[in-house]
């Protein structure tokens, strides 16, 4: 399947003058292009996995999942984390972290306790549907590389790969 590995954002949008008639957006723009595509892929996909709750589903279907649950998706280990960790492993403020945990709370994905090692803060653990979620999470992040690969070719994939690993690791 196609899915068109397409900037989003017009040029003209975001201040960015075409030269020569070639878009000369900067890394950073691509970059972020290049995560929404993927996260949208992710998204779609998810919404037709046949484990999710009809009301996950549709949330992700009809735009209702934003980065920020996508990022709490990433950064939540199975066994579960402190909020504050959280926060600082997606790196957003605790206050934005706290605004997606109601969410997701709410959602029935996640559930908050008091953390056994320290009762001032707060523990965050999937649920039982929160555990389908990230199950089709992986699957669906999986799938979306398969299909980027499919579209780039394996070669240009590695390489890509590899280069974002040493870029985001500091070589």
């Amino acid at each position: 399947m196609k899915t068109g590995l397409k900037s989003t954002p017009k040029s003209a949008e975001m201040g960015v003058r075409m030269v020569g008639g070639k878009d000369r957006r900067h890394l950073g723009h691509l970059l972020g292009d290049a995560l929404r595509h993927f996260d949208g892929r992710v998204l779609a996909l998810m919404a037709g996995h046949p484990d999710l709750p009809l009301a996950l589903s549709n949330l992700a279907a009809r735009n209702q999942i934003s980065a920020a649950h996508i990022h709490l998706t990433r950064h939540l280990p199975p066994e579960g984390a402190r909020a504050s960790s959280l926060a600082q492993s997606a790196g957003i403020s605790k206050q934005a972290m706290g605004d997606v945990l109601d969410q997701c709370e709410a959602w029935g994905l996640i559930e908050r306790k008091t953390d056994p090692l320290d009762a001032r803060a707060k523990w965050v653990s999937y649920t039982a549907v929160g555990h389908l979620w990230l199950k089709a999470f992986v699957e669906a992040v999986r799938r979306a590389e398969t299909e980027f690969q499919s579209e780039v070719g394996a070669e240009v994939a590695t390489v890509v790969r590899l280069g974002l690993e040493a870029y985001a690791h500091g070589y």
